[in-house]
């Protein structure tokens, strides 16, 4: 089912994108995105984002991070120290890394709407870039908890970071995924 609107389109469209191409991603593009990341639903007002955009350096960096994280069950020095080098230039050819920051309430029922706002940021931005021909791919997992990662964006206590964005122009558009249509999951109460 595909609608002509742009924003159906660019729903319907979106795809987590591994490869990219060269293209760099512009302060322009980065900073339409973002404003896009604020006009979130936000109970109260919030603002609980923070955003860090990663350059060429900081890519570097994370991709040392993630390696040695994931490498930690390889024994052999040799291999750790190649698993390690490929993860560097597999990050370092992503075109942007942008970096969703929650700052997090002392109030437990705020800080659960928070993270529903960030999540929403991240999906305007998403829905942004393919509306601007760009891809992106979705990062979470127990990196994002390491201490040198932390370090690295300038988490300080009292935030955590909520995912990452792989942003580029996509060197190739993956099929779309097969997905249940929604009536299978919804009831209609009288």
């Amino acid at each position: 089912m595909t609608d002509s609107t742009p924003v159906f389109a660019a729903i319907e469209d979106r795809r987590s994108v591994k490869r990219f191409t060269e293209r760099a991603v512009t302060p322009a593009d980065i900073e339409r995105l973002l404003d896009l990341a604020v006009l979130a639903p936000n109970h109260r007002m919030t603002e609980p984002w923070r955003f860090v955009v990663l350059g060429p350096e900081a890519r570097r960096s994370l991709g040392d991070i993630k390696a040695r994280a994931r490498g930690r069950w390889i024994t052999d020095p040799e291999a750790l120290e190649a698993a390690r080098l490929r993860m560097i230039e597999s990050l370092g050819e992503i075109p942007c890394i942008l970096a969703f920051v929650q700052r997090l309430d002392d109030d437990p029922a705020v800080r659960e709407e928070d993270y529903a706002t960030l999540w929403m940021a991240v999906q305007n931005v998403l829905v942004g870039a393919v509306a601007m021909g760009l891809g992106t791919h979705v990062k979470t997992g127990a990196v994002l908890e390491e201490p040198e990662l932390r370090t690295l964006l300038g988490v300080a206590e009292g935030e955590r970071i909520v995912g990452l964005v792989h942003l580029g122009e996509p060197a190739e558009i993956p099929p779309a995924k097969a997905r249940t249509p929604a009536r299978e999951f919804t009831r209609h109460l009288p």
